[in-house]
């Protein structure tokens, strides 16, 4: 599985100047409302250490491992404005675009400029987060609205629809009053795709200055996604794009001098990965040097069932080191001879950061 993250926000708040920073897509970013006038999707590698790291025990002379990351999909819509929901602007022709994501990405604007205009005139973020999860919530009410009847009918013959139908009924009135479903405490079946049940993550775009200290409107971001349980990851889309043009040597010391440990394109993942509990297993070798995206929580023939069904169907064991044992035990044979390779059943859960081999019969 992979992580898939829809970009949502007013116009002009940063939306696609951070997804071509993140994506280096080169999607139009103008000082206009509805600059991004189709879906964009952008599909990037993630970083991650360890790979490298790994890479270089299984390099024999110039014979280097290729790295393969795990995946993120970023999807892009026009900017939302009030009323969308009703047909105002582009961006509602395109939210069926991020129902099948993962989580959602909410760009809000958090800093001051006088050179780029506000779609409200003013710069308010609590109120810009307030249009946009009523336009989602109306989107979703809409959806729901269509199916309601025709559940009406089937639920009197089949137990399931008339559970559906009952779930559907309770969220139909939060969402006619603009409450998003995940904060009703209703558990939401997948199979409604309602966007406003996804998790969360208040993107908060600022200037290069707040990026050390918090200013007062990422302060009032931070203490309404607390209320909510919602995750906040501070940018500087500006600086992102900067970031974005350099080796990744040059952006290391770029990062350092900002007092940066990672860009925001890793933090967001790493932040969405842990809102959706996530984590990443591994397989390495003199061929190459793969992660895989699995859930916390999932068996070993699940996981092994991320690589192939195949592998999953005639699961016998596998055998597992973690990623740091195994580097520096310099490889699996002194990593066995350490007793560092355990040999896993059915009921193991994979960790994050396990190096795995799958063994099977088909």
């Amino acid at each position: 599985m992979g992580l898939g993250i829809g970009i949502v926000g007013l116009p002009n708040v940063g939306k696609s100047t951070l997804f071509n920073a993140i994506t280096k897509a080169g999607v139009e970013a103008a000082n206009y409302p509805f600059a991004t006038i189709d879906k964009n999707i952008g599909v990037v590698p993630l970083p991650d250490h360890r790979l490298e790291a790994l890479s270089k025990v299984f390099t024999k002379g110039d014979r280097v491992p290729p790295i393969i990351p795990t995946a993120v999909e970023f999807v892009d819509i026009a900017g939302l404005v009030k009323g969308a929901s009703k047909g105002e602007g582009l961006g509602n022709q395109f939210l069926a675009n991020i129902r099948e994501v993962n989580a959602i990405a909410h760009v809000v604007r958090c800093f001051e400029n006088n050179d780029i205009i506000h779609v409200a005139g003013k710069i308010d973020p609590l109120d810009d987060i307030e249009t946009i999860n009523l336009e989602l919530a109306l989107s979703d009410l809409a959806t729901l609205e269509r199916r309601v009847d025709r559940l009406r009918k089937t639920a009197k013959n089949s137990k399931e629809d008339a559970e559906l139908l009952a779930t559907v009924e309770a969220l139909l009135e939060p969402l006619s009053k603009g409450i998003p479903a995940r904060l009703t405490g209703i558990e939401v079946p997948k199979e409604l795709s309602l966007i406003t049940s996804k998790p969360v993550i208040y993107v908060t775009n600022v200037d290069e200055a707040s990026l050390s200290e918090d200013n007062e409107h990422v302060k009032k971001v931070r203490e309404l996604a607390a209320k909510e349980g919602a995750a906040v990851v501070k940018i500087s889309a500006q600086i992102e794009g900067e970031i974005a043009d350099l080796s990744d040597e040059d952006a290391a010391v770029f990062l350092e001098e900002l007092g940066l440990t990672e860009s925001g394109l890793e933090r967001l993942v790493h932040v969405g990965y842990k809102a959706l509990g996530l984590i990443t297993m591994i397989t390495s070798g003199e061929k190459e040097v793969r992660a895989w995206t699995v859930k916390e929580g999932t068996k070993a023939p699940q996981a092994a069932g991320e690589i192939h069904s195949d592998i999953e169907r005639g699961f016998i064991r596998a055998e597992v080191v973690e990623w740091d044992k195994l580097v520096e035990a310099g490889g699996n044979v002194n990593a066995k001879a350490k007793g560092w390779v355990r040999t896993e059943g059915k009921e193991y859960v994979m960790k994050d950061g396990d190096v795995v081999h799958f063994l099977f019969n088909v």
